[in-house]
């Protein structure tokens, strides 16, 4: 049941860093929302309205707390835990809508940040531009389907007389080419295993007839989304998985991997905004697709699944500040010392591991080059400096490394912030 709490004046409600699951909306008073941004080291408050919930993202997200909660006049509040908050306020439309229209936004602008830290020239390019060079990128990358694919996609959508000259060359060459290299391995098309559903790793309210109508099946390579193009649908993995990669400087990386059960293309639906990802098959792949049309029914007979979105945008939004924070190092080795961390902060520890400093991680040097934000070479360059002084050790077959004490990569990102707090106090930032 919902407690109702008075808080005096210079209280706090919870402290950044606490690991607290407690929900609130603020009744009366005056509370403020006090953090710090990570890229300029400036304090912000936030003053909270009366009815505003806080509390939710890191609740949510089962994280510790992003900001401290300060009362900054007598005031009372509604404290409910996650169970209470899903079960008043899940079927409350109008409250879910407006709070995945809000935490989508905030991801949305996460993202930009990001890219602009990533040097990205690419963010506002449009839509056709935009999906053209991804096609292009396919095909650099002798990925040829996709790039078929993206092209079919492009004059699709824009049939311009300029499109049309650019794509169908670079379609023309990806043909070609893919016979070609067909041709040379001595098989025609590759011939794909017979589609198999895995009922068990969909989630069973979504494993029912009435969502029949909405399954998409998809074989391994085939481009389920393309960045830049509108945004007319989101999906569930109900088997298979699904590769995120984004154009980056006219490269694309990899940015994530959704499994069963999970959501995908659900920002575009909420914002009208263009696809910030191109969405590919990892194998054969089972999805329910939902349109903009017919969303909010589904959200109105279906409570659970807007519940399940905002959870997913409380964790992306935790992710992407984690991910921005690391790239606003400018120290490379404390920037690759604070993925380590990251990677720590997700990886469970076996009983076995409880008392020991040494780690070891499913990462490659390319990876590394990924949460870096730095080139290939660079990336190898540094990993190899790190080795030969004994800090880590890479097992390049089994795509692992090896870190020989975690607290030295902790000490490593402390002393760089402890440098720069200093700096930002004698005005030298």
């Amino acid at each position: 049941m919902p407690k109702i709490i008075n808080y005096p004046k210079n209280s706090m409600i919870f402290v950044e860093g606490d690991k607290d699951d407690r929900i609130f909306i603020l009744q009366s008073g005056y509370v403020i929302l006090v953090s710090t941004d990570f890229e300029t080291g400036k304090v912000i408050n936030e003053k909270l309205a009366i009815g505003e919930f806080f509390g939710v993202k890191s609740s949510l997200a089962r994280v510790p707390r992003q900001e401290t909660a300060t009362v900054m006049a007598d005031s009372v509040v509604v404290q409910m835990t996650p169970a209470e908050f899903e079960k008043i306020f899940s079927p409350n439309q109008t409250v879910m809508l407006k709070m995945l229209r809000v935490f989508s936004r905030n991801l949305r602008d996460l993202h930009y940040r990001t890219e602009l830290l990533l040097n990205n020239n690419d963010i506002l390019v449009p839509s056709d531009k935009g999906m053209i060079q991804v096609a292009q990128a396919f095909l650099d990358e002798e990925i040829y389907n996709a790039c078929e694919q993206v092209c079919e996609k492009v004059l699709a959508r824009y049939p311009y007389d300029a499109n049309k000259t650019q794509v169908t060359k670079i379609m023309d060459l990806a043909k070609r080419e893919k016979g070609r290299k067909n041709a040379s391995a001595g098989r025609g098309a590759r011939e794909e295993e017979p589609f198999k559903h895995k009922k068990e790793n969909a989630l069973k309210q979504f494993d029912l007839p009435m969502f029949e109508r909405f399954s998409k099946t998809y074989t391994d390579g085939d481009v389920i989304i393309c960045e830049y193009e509108p945004g007319e649908s989101f999906y569930l993995v109900q088997s298979g998985q699904v590769q995120l990669e984004k154009l980056i400087s006219g490269s694309l990386k990899h940015i994530d991997i959704v499994s069963p059960g999970e959501f995908f293309g659900e920002m575009a639906i909420l914002d009208d905004s263009p696809r910030s990802a191109t969405c590919i098959a990892k194998g054969d792949v089972r999805c329910l697709e939902f349109n903009k049309e017919n969303f909010r029914v589904l959200v109105t007979g279906n409570p659970q699944i807007a519940m399940i979105l905002l959870k997913l945008f409380c964790k992306r939004i935790y992710d992407q500040k984690r991910r921005t924070k690391i790239l606003v190092i400018k120290d490379i080795q404390a920037r690759i010392s604070d993925i380590f961390l990251m990677y720590d902060e997700m990886t469970p520890l076996s009983e076995a591991d409880q008392d020991s400093s040494k780690r070891k991680f499913n990462l490659t040097v390319n990876d590394i080059a990924h949460w870096a934000g730095i080139s290939l070479d660079d990336a190898r360059d540094e990993m190899n400096k790190m080795s030969a002084r004994g800090k880590v050790e890479i097992y390049e077959p089994q795509h692992q490394m090896l870190v020989k004490n975690i607290n030295d990569m902790k000490r490593v990102v402390d002393t760089y912030y402890t440098i720069q707090n200093a700096r930002r106090e004698q005005g030298n930032f």
